[in-house]
């Protein structure tokens, strides 16, 4: 498929192209699907979505992502493809569409800060590119449905706003927080529900549906996949997205009051979640709703990692604030001339957000190790 000799014409060819019109020219089209998504015209959004999944420009740019800028970029699936010459990267622009076929991922580990293994399922590079290329067509579509405190894997968002949030709902009050991580989030997600959810047209409905089956190979022993996205694969963050969204709604929905200050609040980066609120009783309905949203999706709150704690106070066994995303939160209690003061009253404690400790020692660990190496 990939394999023809390199001319020095292919390769100024490719290396001539002007990505940022292609880029600006497939905003555009982006921008288009996302409005239509948002105005709730599903014909145009598919409509716009084969379009964009056709196109020249659209395609090598997915075929420029997955073998030049991602940073996984060398690491082979079962094709044993680590690398393709600007050659074969414009004769794969000519073979990629839409096939309702996709070949096992290559089970590789990566080691886990807590001694664990991560388990990830490699695609080939056809599909690699192929998913990327899915990506560009329906991630606009999602994002103008996609909830406002998901921060996960999103364009334009970064653990930093999911930070900025949790400041903005703690800096003049004290809560409960449900600090929640989701077991194995992309092993386990229900096939069925996910495609259900993502309801697109039928070709793109069978090719993802091919990706999520697909099994994986290691030790050249073949495995089927009944659950889970393929951790590993370009599309699998946006999928897991996908079958998350809803819970916000979901949270927002339980108290039965609409006033901003009332309800719970809840912020996500991918599968960690926090849950913040003045009243205990509300956190401990919240974690039991949770726990019975995820049962159709297969999934389940991880209980090692899973807590209820006050932001100010310690809590029975639990001290007070929480880990989220390397940082640690807390409030505070201090003397009035550095409280927190909100419209003119002073509220007896400040807020603190800084590094963890564990983060710290990861990092000065890393530098150690640099330095060691001068």
């Amino acid at each position: 498929m990939y394999t023809s000799k390199t001319s020095f014409k292919t390769t100024a060819e490719w290396k001539e192209i002007n990505w940022r019109k292609l880029e600006r020219q497939l905003f555009k089209l982006q921008k288009r699907i996302y409005r239509a998504s948002n105005r709730g015209e599903v014909k145009t959004v598919r409509r716009l979505q084969k379009t964009l999944m056709s196109s020249w420009k659209a395609k090598a740019l997915a075929i420029r992502r997955v073998t030049q800028d991602n940073r996984g970029k060398k690491t082979a699936g079962i094709d044993g493809i680590k690398s393709l010459t600007p050659n074969q990267r414009l004769n794969l622009i000519k073979t990629l569409k839409i096939n309702g076929k996709a070949k096992p991922t290559r089970r590789i580990y990566v080691p886990k800060k807590n001694g664990e293994k991560r388990g990830l399922g490699i695609p080939t590079m056809y599909d690699r590119a192929l998913q990327a290329l899915v990506k560009l067509a329906l991630e606009p579509e999602w994002e103008a449905k996609f909830e406002a405190n998901s921060y996960g894997f999103r364009p334009a968002r970064s653990c930093h706003d999911a930070i900025q949030q949790i400041f903005s709902e703690l800096c003049q009050t004290s809560k409960y927080i449900l600090d929640a991580d989701i077991a194995q989030c992309f092993d386990k997600i229900n096939h069925k529900t996910l495609l259900m959810k993502i309801k697109t047209f039928p070709s793109l409905n069978k090719q993802i549906k091919a990706w999520l089956k697909a099994g994986v190979m290691e030790n050249g022993v073949f495995e089927k996949t009944e659950t889970g996205t393929p951790q590993g694969g370009v599309i699998s963050p946006l999928l897991a997205n996908i079958a998350l969204h809803g819970m916000e709604e979901h949270i927002r929905g339980l108290t039965g009051i609409k006033t901003r200050s009332q309800t719970p609040h809840l912020i996500r980066y991918a599968d960690d979640l926090i849950i913040m609120h003045q009243s205990l009783e509300v956190i401990q309905k919240c974690e039991q709703a949770i726990t019975k949203w995820l049962e159709p999706l297969g999934l389940e709150l991880k209980p090692s990692k899973t807590r209820i704690c006050h932001s100010l106070l310690n809590l029975g066994n639990e001290i007070a604030g929480f880990d989220f995303l390397g940082f640690s939160i807390r409030q505070y209690p201090v003397g009035k001339a550095r409280s927190l003061r909100c419209k003119g009253k002073t509220l007896g404690f400040k807020l603190t957000i800084k590094p963890s400790k564990e983060k710290i020692k990861l990092h000065l660990d890393k530098l150690k190790r640099v330095n060691q190496k001068l």
